[in-house]
């Protein structure tokens, strides 16, 4: 695949305009993550509401009631249940790994397996998530495209 950038003036609204065969998978990976540059989501440290860039967010885990997004340097609460942000970002590139973690696929540095079937997901700041066994099948499409 070709790729070129042209400079264009501050008056013009930038964009992205991808030339393909057909939509397939890497296409549709290189959509999601232009989308996902834009936007951002409200986290919360101390009670001061903070906006996070998606494309930051290392991964998001549920614990007591409560949601937490990390990113490389610090843990936001976001005021949403696991299963809405799931939801919302699956199409993005997030993906929901076991009950009580959703991960940035974009921000996994390895992939490696471990017992009973189930995997774990190195993230770039070294945190290790597991992925649980019903969603190994999942990861390893996502990650993989057609190729398993």
């Amino acid at each position: 695949m070709r790729v070129s950038v042209e400079k264009i003036s501050f008056d013009c609204a930038e964009q992205a305009i991808i030339q393909c065969y057909e939509v397939n998978d890497d296409v549709k990976s290189i959509v999601r993550f232009i989308e996902s540059t834009e936007a951002t989501l409200a986290g919360y440290i101390d009670e001061r509401v903070n906006r996070i860039p998606l494309q930051d967010i290392l991964f998001v885990e549920a614990v007591d009631n409560k949601t937490y997004a990390y990113t490389l340097k610090k843990v936001y609460e976001i005021k949403c249940k696991l299963y809405e942000f799931a939801m919302q970002y699956e199409d993005k590139q997030f993906f929901r790994c076991s009950k009580s973690f959703v991960i940035n696929l974009m921000k996994i540095d390895n992939v490696r397996p471990v017992l009973n079937g189930r995997f774990s997901a190195t993230m770039f700041n070294g945190e290790e998530v597991i992925i649980s066994r019903q969603y190994v099948p999942e990861l390893k499409k996502r990650l993989l495209g057609e190729r398993i």
